[in-house]
């Protein structure tokens, strides 16, 4: 099985901004923990993150033509302004996408509790901290073929 993570703005700044919300651990920490969870389930991951848009919605389509088994994708401050990455997942419905957000987006600001991008991937999680990361592989590994 082949997994693209993908990482919206901001999420490089993990460990540096508002570590009351997002913890003390780094970006790289979180790459890490991903592969080494990846490797003991013995699956392919690929692990990305942009602040541009666009690049997400190429990633995104990418992942058709590259032939990804599943995509989970943190699309940051994305998740609440764009149409083109909901668009994107929405071309590649064939892939089951999870939406993983590490604070719990419905308890803050009211514009965060609005997701483009929910309507069109099979799960979101939020809240879990990085750990959620690892239940959006899970649940994409245990629903594979269903």
């Amino acid at each position: 099985m082949k997994i693209l993570v993908l990482n919206g703005p901001n999420i490089n700044m993990l460990g540096i901004r508002e570590k009351e919300i997002y913890g003390n651990s780094s970006y790289d920490d979180l790459k890490k923990m991903i592969k080494d969870h990846c490797k003991k389930r013995d699956i392919e991951v690929k692990v990305k993150q942009t602040n541009y848009e666009g690049k997400l919605v190429t990633w995104i389509q990418d992942a058709y033509f590259d032939k990804y088994d599943g995509i989970v994708i943190n699309p940051a401050a994305y998740t609440h302004t764009s149409i083109a990455i909901a668009d994107a997942i929405k071309a590649v419905s064939i892939i089951p996408v999870v939406e993983v957000h590490i604070s719990n987006i419905d308890e803050r600001e009211d514009f965060r509790k609005i997701s483009y991008c929910s309507k069109f991937c099979v799960r979101q999680i939020k809240g879990e901290g990085f750990q959620g990361y690892l239940t959006a592989i899970d649940f994409l590994i245990d629903n594979q073929n269903k």
